[in-house]
């Protein structure tokens, strides 16, 4: 009993010390457990709350395990050459190390299917419809006027070796996203959403919303083994306020460029680019690529 009490005393310690703190206090104090951040998307917000959840269960059940390893190594440590009685099994302790394992998988498979369904659940009328398609070995993001294959592109922006795409998007708004690829597979991600999709060839197209809650820029890249110049192959996201959106949208539909859009919410001169990331180097010019008017290498043009 007394050690009943004592177990059971430590395991309120540690769930009241647990409690005190939110999940995102957590993770923010011990480096988020390996996670990039709590993400900048109400789906990566969930991801993240399950994955500091989760370490933080492993944690609890792992510190309850080594105490009783080193409980058990001090109690019943060699005192003389007298043997031990022998019990051959423990009804109550064989229940409870087979009961409790099967409780904790249930409990963690239960809350990864919700949040697994929240992440993948598609809304019937996003703000938004993005068409992503991949290539040897940049990306074209296609702003679209309506959901599937039959919808009509307005306006685009595409990647060369010269210059790296930029994905703008609105904050506040579901985005629908459809992906489709020329080739090979590539894989669209974002570190900051917290996953990564594949970008299937022919007529399979992966589809998946996000919704945005944090303004900024975010390197995006190509995680799929997809050739020689796979590890070059990244673009830029630029989240903005809605009404930036819709000002930058509006003068790309009227025929401006992107970095003209860019200029036009704000973003003028080396910010109109990419500033996360640079073109890989095509040897064509040793230390600058060239884009119209000469600029420096490192600016992300």
């Amino acid at each position: 009993m007394g050690r009943a009490a004592g177990l059971g005393l430590g395991g309120a310690t540690l769930l009241t010390l647990l409690s005190g703190c939110s999940i995102e206090d957590w993770g923010s104090a011990f480096g988020h457990f390996g996670w990039p951040g709590r993400g900048v998307s109400l789906q990566a917000h969930e991801m993240y709350d399950l994955w500091i959840a989760s370490v933080l269960a492993a944690l609890a059940v792992g510190v309850g395990v080594w105490g009783l390893i080193f409980w058990c190594v001090i109690r019943y440590r060699k005192r003389g050459e007298e043997l031990p009685v022998q019990t051959r099994f423990n009804m109550p302790m064989e229940v409870l190390y087979t009961v409790t394992p099967v409780l904790i998988v249930a409990v963690l498979f239960y809350y990864t299917a919700i949040v697994q369904t929240d992440v993948d659940k598609l809304s019937k009328n996003p703000d938004q419809i993005v068409e992503i398609t991949a290539f040897k070995w940049n990306w074209q993001f296609n702003y679209r006027d309506g959901m599937g294959v039959d919808a009509h592109t307005v306006a685009s922006t595409v990647g060369s070796s010269d210059v790296i795409p930029l994905l703008v998007l609105p904050v506040g708004e579901k985005i629908r996203f459809e992906e489709t690829s020329k080739d090979v597979i590539h894989s669209f991600w974002v570190p900051e959403l917290l996953f990564k999709r594949d970008v299937m060839p022919g007529s399979i197209r992966n589809v998946f919303e996000v919704t945005l809650d944090k303004e900024g820029r975010y390197v995006g890249r190509c995680a799929e083994l997809c050739g020689t110049y796979h590890a070059f192959m990244n673009f830029e996201l630029v989240a903005v306020s809605a009404d930036k959106f819709d000002t930058f949208l509006a003068a790309k539909k009227d025929g401006s460029t992107t970095q003209e859009a860019m200029a036009a919410i704000g973003y003028t001169g080396d910010q109109a680019y990419a500033v996360t990331t640079v073109p890989f180097n095509t040897r064509r010019q040793t230390h600058s690529w060239n884009q119209g008017d000469t600029v420096a290498s490192g600016t992300g043009k």
